[in-house]
């Protein structure tokens, strides 16, 4: 495992103004009474379309596949870092395609577009293009966004360093994609068909564009999302 990093003198002084205990309760819901980070710094990074943190892998041809079933519904989701990349407002990113299918039947493309910041480890996310499908046809693109677009900046997907209590914004997009995230464990255990996983980062993500929607995220060191929800981690590995 890599040595954290320093994320951002921004998200440190966020962090330390609003402790731990009063930004989550001990049933891990989110508190509404501590600030999100939103200014990271991000153009003292050199952008990297490739690198890692120690629970984010940003190699092309690295691929993660999460199922389960969800209110009776099966789901798989594959994420996938692709050979390709992407310029988004001046800065050249990785393009992380995400493919979610519900009962064998697809619903949803995203084209994720990240980089790596070097100096902080930190995983930065600049932006997405969506394609929901019905029967087989796209019917929207609900969510897209792009840094330097439409007021929209870059957020960071995951710290380079890792605070518990930390909160940030993820997704900066006006009125369009606001999520956010808070770290809630660094300690955590997952059983996944791939065998057990110990010191794991649990997230709560919300946004303000749907209150009251929570979604919990387990993230595992040196290998990347192992549960959202419901779905959990059966296959992660280097494919061609």
């Amino acid at each position: 495992m890599r040595p954290f990093t320093f994320l951002s003198a921004a998200l440190l002084a966020a962090t330390a103004a609003v402790p731990a205990a009063a930004q989550s309760d001990e049933t891990g819901q989110a508190r509404p009474d501590g600030p999100f980070t939103t200014e990271f710094f991000l153009d003292r990074c050199t952008h990297e379309t490739t690198g890692s943190n120690p629970y984010y892998v940003l190699q092309p041809g690295w691929r993660l596949v999460l199922a389960g079933e969800d209110e009776g519904e099966e789901v798989v989701l594959v994420i996938t870092v692709t050979d390709r990349t992407r310029r988004v407002n001046g800065v050249e990113t990785r393009v992380v395609i995400e493919r979610e299918s519900v009962d064998g039947e697809l619903v949803e493309i995203s084209r994720n577009f990240i980089t790596h910041c070097r100096e902080t480890g930190s995983i930065v996310y600049h932006g997405e293009e969506v394609d929901f499908y019905e029967n087989g046809r796209i019917v929207s693109h609900d969510g897209s966004w792009l840094a330097g677009e439409n007021g929209a900046k870059a957020g960071i997907l995951m710290p380079g360093t890792i605070l518990l209590g930390a909160r940030y914004f993820q997704e900066v997009a006006p009125g369009i994609a606001e999520d956010r995230a808070e770290i809630l464990s660094m300690t955590e255990t997952l059983r996944t068909p791939l065998g057990l996983f110990e010191n794991v980062l649990k997230v709560i993500e919300t946004t303000p564009l749907e209150p009251g929607v929570r979604e919990f995220k387990k993230h595992l060191l040196d290998v990347g999302l192992g549960q959202d929800g419901p779905i959990v981690l059966i296959f992660a590995g280097f494919v061609s």
